[in-house]
């Protein structure tokens, strides 16, 4: 089974996760919208088109805000390349608000 973003970095804030009561659940991990894009659970494996997600200790902005920064990340890489031609970067239903 491919793994989540949450998974991939250990973040701990996946529902139940060690970090989750202290930092919050993370939007990716919670937002059903996004729920089989990439094989992934929620958001868990197209987080960088989820407004709100943490990363890098911030608070990080909508898709277009953070498109680059996100790009250059292992997660991003390595999801990219396990999906290979089947990879979606932004939902059709994503807006970059």
């Amino acid at each position: 089974m491919k793994q989540n973003c949450w998974e991939i970095k250990q973040c701990g804030r996946e529902p139940g996760g060690a970090k989750a009561h202290e930092m919050g659940v993370c939007v990716a991990a919670k937002d059903k919208t996004f729920d089989g894009i990439n094989n992934g659970k929620y958001g868990g494996r197209v987080c960088w088109a989820v407004a709100g997600t943490l990363c890098g200790g911030k608070i990080q902005g909508s898709f277009t805000e953070k498109q680059l920064s996100c790009m250059s990340c292992d997660v991003y890489k390595q999801i990219k390349t396990e999906e290979g031609s089947q990879f979606v970067l932004k939902p059709q239903s994503q807006t970059t608000t």
